[in-house]
């Protein structure tokens, strides 16, 4: 992948690991902008154009949870990988429910912070080929624009996220079939962990709730295995 031109908001209040990180990241051809606190970085964000952040979580100012929250206010797409020395369940749950796309708790390796970059920075992982292409569809009654991040009802549009899109336009690709979790997280995510798996479980929700209008829509579970997306017409499931 070119990285040239790849630019990244970091903030970590622990310089020395700072440092070490952006030169390291600046070998490898990213342009980094280092930060060491929250309002700082926040400050940075909204003044620069970047493609992803990396943020600490235990930042003084403002911690980073509450700044994920706030970039995800101004811009819903942009990957998030937080950085902290906590391990616990509850706090990886807490990120991704903010807004972030993966966690990687210290002490780490350059080698992994860099490859785990690179799956978000990938403009599409699964849509290898012409024939997975897929940019406006009906589901229901609604109308899906993965393109452009739409999804309408009686032209009521809901703006998405990249990554509940890229969930939606797996789901329509692959009608009619279970898909199993793990294949859903390492297209999507790049990797299948259990932390991510509870992401996953969020965005679930989250698409259910967008497609609640329509009562025939669902998006089922199957324990242990994966999700469909069905569309249930006088009784009968049609995919």
């Amino acid at each position: 992948m070119n990285k040239n031109g790849k630019k990244i908001l970091l903030v970590e209040d622990d310089l020395n690991l700072g440092y070490v990180i952006k030169d390291n990241l600046e070998v490898q051809g990213f342009d980094v902008i280092l930060c060491e606190d929250g309002v700082q970085g926040f400050e940075a964000f909204k003044k620069g154009k970047f493609n992803l952040c990396i943020l600490d979580v235990m930042l003084p100012k403002k911690d980073g949870f509450s700044l994920a929250e706030s970039i995800r206010f101004q811009d819903e797409q942009i990957p998030i990988i937080f950085l902290t020395a906590k391990s616990m369940k509850e706090d990886k749950i807490a990120g991704f429910k903010v807004g972030g796309d993966d966690y990687i708790t210290k002490p780490f390796s350059i080698e992994e912070l860099i490859l785990r970059i690179e799956v978000f920075l990938k403009r599409t992982s699964y849509a290898a080929s012409d024939a997975d292409q897929l940019h406006c569809t009906n589901i229901g009654e609604y109308v899906f624009d993965h393109k452009n991040l739409l999804l309408t009802y009686k032209e009521i549009p809901k703006k998405l996220t990249q990554k509940e899109a890229d969930i939606l336009k797996l789901f329509c690709l692959r009608r009619g079939e279970v898909i199993k979790r793990e294949e859903i997280l390492n297209k999507i995510w790049g990797d299948d962990d259990y932390f991510l798996g509870r992401s996953l479980d969020v965005f679930i929700s989250k698409l259910r709730k967008y497609l609640r209008n329509d009562k025939r829509l669902a998006i089922r579970n199957f324990h242990g295995v994966g999700f469909k997306l069905e569309i249930i017409d006088a009784g009968n499931v049609t995919f």
